[in-house]
């Protein structure tokens, strides 16, 4: 049988986990709608996040020289808020809740499990928090892992500058 002090610890406990779910979700509902009102779903803040994950991502795909790196990091960010910007409103605003949730720093700690900034982070962290969501038991962090792999993979394919270095000569020119 419950006590009665159980039941008010379990109701302060519940009530304190309400709060700090409301107070987190303000900030990630703000950060979403900004970046789609700005008509740019995925900001300069967020931008952050992509160019960290990618190297991870494409591990032994990338290039190797620094200056080489950070270019295509730009360019990868780029091409993913292109790829994102050509969703359905809908999917837009996933997909801009999904960056808001990694960008927000206790967020980012509490579900990512990644304590630094995503520009400090390093590749065993973020390859870490990378396997984790991809074997995770909640089906939504499964999602979300997927969602950031594919943007990155394709993002990162369709950029003609990478073909050369997977072998692929270009669509066939359709001559006339």
């Amino acid at each position: 049988m419950i006590t009665r002090r159980t039941f008010i610890k379990t109701g302060i406990a519940g009530a304190t986990l309400l709060a700090l779910a409301a107070a987190f979700q303000r900030p990630l509902d703000r950060a979403g709608k900004q970046a789609l009102v700005a008509g740019n779903p995925l900001d300069a803040s967020l931008a952050t996040v992509v160019r960290a994950v990618a190297p991870v991502i494409l591990q032994g795909a990338f290039p190797a020289g620094e200056p080489q790196r950070a270019l295509a990091r730009e360019r990868i960010a780029r091409d993913v808020a292109t790829a994102v910007s050509a969703l359905g409103a809908g999917a837009q605003q996933e997909v801009a809740e999904l960056f808001a949730l990694l960008a927000f720093a206790p967020t980012r700690i509490a579900v990512a499990g990644v304590a630094t900034a995503w520009d400090q982070a390093g590749a065993s962290e973020i390859e870490a928090f990378l396997r984790s969501w991809q074997h995770s038991r909640v089906d939504l962090l499964k999602s979300g892992y997927q969602a950031l792999h594919d943007l990155v993979l394709g993002a990162w394919y369709a950029d003609p500058q990478n073909w050369g270095a997977i072998g692929y000569p270009g669509p066939p020119s359709l001559g006339r």
